[in-house]
């Protein structure tokens, strides 16, 4: 059995989970820019007799405190602040940790900057005072730990990996330290929005998860912190360029060239493309800078642009929420009352922009405050509590059963319950036990992508599941192959499975963007790419976009059309949701509730029985009624967003042939073709496919549309097989080549 990186399990959900254990679970660290590297603990530490400090325990355990902030920037409702108030000593801090920065862009760095800022202010008019420091986030609070004797620490609980394996380090290293005569405790805490006392007792669906009354929420007030009675170098608050200068150094050339390529979008790429076939040499729209807040090539009309006077915006063309709490409420206050009217310049800004991001129902208000929310500068049961709030006040004080009176209060609302139910789905995966391979979190363009690794060494290798489906349909083949010598990644895309769907429009270049993505943050080196169906489409894409990043290509009966002749590009334009899709995806989701086990079954023509009762209910479980709400239209129970992903099936641009996206791939390209599949005649497809492309190798097996689940035993040492020829050749022409530049 190939061997599985081991997760941090997360405590049962309360209001404060605490940990006091010494050692926590080994966790496997990537080889990339992000990942967070244990420090080697000092072997006396295994020597030493951890114990509570004395004047601690005469405190009854209220010792000094730490409160560190991460993605909780703010004073306002906040259960970590409350916490830490209690002890006769607190001291609040924000590390600009390189490892955490490096994922933001420029402009969400600038977001931070700005709600650091508020927030020290905050803490100031509290009595207190933020401590802000540059470096790794376990070392700096080792040494403040120390400084000030601390007993506690203070933070939020994360849920995503690469956080969660920080969070682990911190607790690991405190303990170990020889100078530490005794045992700091680490408080996770969270902000609760649904009342729920169990995560067992989390509802298969979210229509069973009854959406608060405003008489539930109970927010918590701002506490006034206690005074100081030793003298602190609080550090100074950073401008743009400190923040730049500090990642840049901790950036190589090799690095910065792995991330450029994130710096072209799919249709810029695209357009690049066209230009060079039409022999013009124009810039390139959407072309961006290479490094962070002024550094070498950075775009600087984009970073000097200056804020509107009292405005919530960024920047003078921003379209997120930018600021501190205040600021925040604020700009809510504006959206809620959209269609009041004001005369207010920067309401009437916020109006604007709500027209300007308003893609499809509701989606202004998580492209507005998406980012806000993901720092943590307002909760989610704030904007759930000022909503239902505003709600009232123009209802006499009443909730209609029939839904909200305003679209700009039904969007507030309905995003931040569905963030609320998707964390909560995360949350819950992390803590079972039961399954073959563990799950993690990756945070996409602020969105929760979930996938798993097994293996630890060997040639990386990335599955990508087809429209419908989700990571786990690799089930018989992740540790198959892994135990062939391959790490191997799969990972459920946005809006399917348990990953996150939000109120977004979906393009399979956003799909095939969000794949190199993955590559260059989480897998951290070339791949060979996997798909089946829609997911072997968006593997192609990645392979013709950006080819430094795939090793080779296996499509398992891949979506796409080959089409004789192909000269020309025809990059896709801004997408919009017609009526037609509108009406149709809502059909096609009846339909689905319906017809999707027999579907599936059909797909699986050889062996339906893989077609298990698991598979089917997994599938249903995001498009699906309960039973008991079937006849209740307004507790339909499919997972948020799920309409809009459908809506997407109507818009789907598959005009770049497959022989056009594979040109770039030759000889490094096989296909893997069930011969029975019911959704397409394999036989002429392949027939188009061997006399249109070249250096593509062909494999017939007797198999539906998803031979990789329904044939593991034939797939699985074909693609092994594959894998390890491509790597010989590799190997050999590297060899060659070092050999010859020796010669020289």
């Amino acid at each position: 059995m190939a061997s599985l990186a081991a997760p941090r399990f997360l405590s049962p959900p309360s209001f404060f989970a605490t940990t006091t254990t010494t050692t926590t679970p080994a966790v496997s660290l990537l080889p990339t820019p992000f990942r967070f590297h244990r420090p080697l603990l000092l072997s006396l530490s295994s020597k030493l007799k951890l114990k509570a400090k004395p004047d601690d325990a005469e405190r009854g355990g209220n010792g000094a405190a730490v409160l560190w902030f991460k993605h909780d920037l703010r004073v306002d409702d906040h259960p970590g602040l409350v916490a830490a108030s209690k002890h006769p000593m607190v001291v609040p801090i924000y590390v600009f940790d390189h490892r955490i920065l490096s994922r933001f862009s420029d402009e969400m760095i600038e977001l931070v900057l700005l709600a650091v800022e508020d927030l020290r202010r905050s803490l100031k008019e509290r009595g207190s005072n933020l401590m802000i420091r540059f470096g790794q986030a376990e070392n700096i609070l080792l040494e403040l730990v120390k400084e000030i004797k601390a007993t506690n620490i203070f933070a939020e609980e994360e849920v995503e990996y690469d956080l969660c394996s920080l969070i682990d380090i911190v607790e690991e290293v405190l303990p170990a330290d020889p100078v530490l005569g005794w045992k700091p405790k680490v408080t996770l805490w969270r902000t609760p929005f649904y009342d729920i006392k169990d995560l067992d007792s989390l509802p298969l669906f979210y229509g069973d998860l009854k959406k608060p009354q405003v008489s539930d929420i109970s927010l918590l007030n701002t506490p006034q912190l206690p005074s100081y009675d030793i003298e602190l170098n609080w550090g100074q608050l950073p401008l743009k360029d400190d923040v730049g200068k500090f990642l840049n150094s901790h950036s190589t050339r090799e690095k910065e060239n792995w991330y450029s390529i994130k710096d072209l979008s799919a249709d810029a790429v695209f357009k690049k493309d066209h230009m060079k076939l039409a022999g013009s040499h124009g810039p390139v729209v959407g072309e961006l800078s290479k490094s962070k807040l002024g550094g070498k090539g950075q775009n600087r009309d984009q970073m000097q642009r200056k804020r509107l006077k009292n405005s919530v915006f960024g920047a003078s063309k921003g379209s997120i929420v930018a600021g501190g709490t205040k600021v925040v409420l604020n700009a809510l206050a504006a959206y809620l009352r959209y269609l009041e009217g004001t005369a207010r310049d920067d309401w009437q800004e916020v109006h604007r922009k709500l027209r300007e991001t308003e893609s499809r129902n509701g989606a202004s208000f998580g492209a507005l405050f998406g980012s806000a929310l993901q720092l943590g500068i307002i909760s989610r049961r704030r904007v759930y509590y000022e909503a239902v709030r505003y709600e009232k006040e123009r209802n006499a004080g009443f909730l209609s059963p029939f839904g909200y009176s305003t679209a700009s209060v039904a969007a507030a609302i309905d995003t931040v319950c569905a963030l609320e139910w998707y964390w909560l789905l995360s949350y819950k995966r992390q803590l079972k036990k039961d399954e073959p391979y563990r799950n993690r979190l990756w945070r996409w363009n602020g969105h929760l992508i979930q996938y798993t690794v097994v293996g630890s060494d060997g040639p990386a290798v990335l599955l990508v599941h087809g429209f419908g489906a989700f990571h786990e349909h690799y089930r018989d083949n992740l540790c198959s192959i892994a135990e062939a010598g391959n790490r191997v990644w799969a990972v459920t895309l946005l809006g399917f499975g348990k990953s996150e769907k939000p109120n977004i429009i979906y393009t399979e270049l956003m799909w095939a963007e969000l794949l190199r993505d993955f590559i260059i943050e989480v897998m951290g080196q070339p791949a060979h790419l996997v798909g089946n169906s829609m997911g072997g489409y968006f593997v192609s894409i990645v392979g013709g976009l950006w080819p430094c990043l795939v090793e080779s290509i296996v499509l398992m009966n891949s979506a796409g059309e080959v089409i004789p002749g192909y000269s020309s590009l025809l990059f896709s334009k801004e997408r919009e949701i017609s009526g037609a899709a509108w009406l149709g995806s809502r059909a096609l989701l009846q339909y689905l509730r319906f017809s999707l086990g027999s579907l599936v079954k059909n797909c699986y023509p050889t062996r339906p029985e893989r077609a298990d009762d698991w598979l089917i209910n997994e599938m249903l479980r995001a498009v699906s009624f309960d039973k008991n709400l079937y006849y209740s239209i307004n507790l339909i129970s499919y997972d948020p967003g799920s309409v809009g992903v459908l809506e997407s099936v109507f818009s789907f641009n598959l005009s770049i042939p497959l022989n056009h996206l594979l040109s770039r791939m030759k000889d490094k390209v096989l296909i893997i073709q069930g011969m029975q599949d019911p959704i397409a005649n394999s036989s002429s497809r392949l027939a188009m496919v061997r006399e249109h492309c070249d250096g593509i190798v062909i494999k017939e097996i007797d198999a539906g549309h998803c031979p990789h689940d329904e044939r593991p035993e034939i797939v699985n040492p074909i693609i092994c097989e594959w894998i390890a020829g491509i790597e010989k050749k590799v190997h050999a022409e590297s060899f060659n080549t070092s050999l010859g530049s020796h010669r020289t």
